[in-house]
């Protein structure tokens, strides 16, 4: 039986039900996929500018510190040497270390299902109709919050679309992170408490497609 939840108006109201998209939001829910998922995503995100030097890199050394032989003690050319303190670093980051790990797309569908519904099984998942600001406060989307019951919980508010007002109203809110729908992943789901869809972004989970009304140059930039 596909799972129904109610549809709220931005003043915590109830507008109807939706019926979610079992293939989606009643997979079997893949822990290990969804851990090598969410490994990849936060490799990705590093920068891979950690650098230390070599010994042909550290000041100084230029000189042999003591001569090779009668003085009892090992020999040594260079008082950079990775064995000495203040030496170079053998085998250390070079500053272009690509972190990167391949994950097949079927992979991260399973992984992102995985988790929609992990949140869905949990009762952390709603849908707002649609969200509508005449201008950008955040007064009005901290007054959404409390209509949902949602004010002090970490929520992943999901848009069919960019809205200047919308992304405005909401980006001085710590505990809220924006995404479009095509851009939802399994890392952002899992750190959040709830997930909260807008109504038209539904039909378009995990397609990765943009909407109709907007361009691939946009796509790109976002």
């Amino acid at each position: 039986m596909p799972l129904t939840l109610d549809v709220h108006t931005t003043d915590g109201k109830t507008a109807g039900t939706v019926e979610l998209d079992a293939e989606v939001f009643e997979a079997p829910i893949n822990v290990p996929v969804m851990h090598q998922v969410v490994v990849a995503q936060m490799a990705a995100a590093r920068r891979g500018t950690s650098k230390t030097k070599t010994r042909a890199e550290v000041r100084g050394g230029g000189s042999k510190p003591w001569r090779q032989k009668g003085t009892g003690r090992a020999r040594h050319g260079s008082i950079r040497s990775p064995q000495w303190s203040g030496g170079g670093v053998a085998h250390g980051p070079n500053g272009r270390e690509n972190h990167t790990k391949r994950v097949p797309k079927k992979l991260k569908r399973i992984a992102l299902r995985s988790a929609l519904s992990d949140r869905a099984a949990t009762g952390a998942v709603a849908v707002v109709e649609a969200l509508e600001f005449e201008a950008p406060r955040t007064k009005d989307a901290i007054a959404f919050l409390d209509a949902l019951e949602l004010a002090d919980r970490r929520v992943l508010l999901v848009l069919d679309s960019w809205d200047d007002a919308i992304v405005k109203s909401f980006r001085n809110l710590d505990g809220v992170h924006l995404l479009r729908v095509d851009q939802l992943n399994t890392y952002d789901v899992l750190c959040s408490d709830v997930v909260v869809f807008e109504q038209a972004a539904l039909g378009r989970v995990g397609s990765g497609r943009p909407t109709d009304h907007e361009s691939d140059e946009e796509v790109a930039q976002s």
